[in-house]
């Protein structure tokens, strides 16, 4: 479904997938992918098993499993949102060295039926952090900072969150 008054989607290059190929609604799929966060020296999480979900026009959002992360320095965020096609999201406050970055991961504890896959992961926003990676790959954050999906060279946008982009 081509949403109304998007942007003319990038040219895809070689070893690339377009955000405009991704569905709407809303999909979740494992990955092999080899994600990296990395803060302050320490190994946040480091994954061959994560999950990603894709929707057009965003770039991928990555949901590790608890298992390779190091939950002791997660704490909860009383916060909670709402997606549309996940359910509902509670939020993780990141604690390395005596810093504390504020709602920086999210999971979806009893995701919809078509996300149960994520269910015990957490996605974290690039942002915050010193390195994130993908297959060794620096990410960018996707525009706006509202959404959390991870930019590499393997996506084509424009992304979603950029200015202009609210009605995409």
């Amino acid at each position: 479904m081509r949403l109304p008054h998007h942007p003319e989607p990038d040219p895809v290059l070689p070893g690339q997938e377009s955000v405009w190929d991704y569905p709407r609604p809303a999909i979740a799929e494992p990955t092999a992918r080899h994600i990296r966060i990395v803060h302050r020296g320490l190994t946040l999480a480091d994954t061959r098993a994560a999950w990603r979900t894709l929707e057009t026009s965003h770039p991928p959002t990555y949901y590790i499993p608890q298992a390779d992360i190091a939950m002791q320095h997660l704490a909860p965020n009383p916060a909670r949102s709402l997606c549309e096609w996940k359910g509902q999201a509670a939020y993780w406050d990141v604690i390395i060295g005596g810093e504390r970055l504020q709602g920086a991961g999210w999971s979806y504890p009893s995701p919809t039926s078509g996300f149960t896959g994520i269910a015990g992961h957490i996605a974290f926003y690039a942002a915050p952090f010193d390195e994130v990676t993908i297959d060794g790959e620096q990410v960018s954050p996707q525009p706006g900072g509202f959404y959390g999906g991870w930019i590499t060279s393997k996506e084509a946008g424009p992304f979603k969150g950029i200015p202009g982009s609210r009605f995409w």
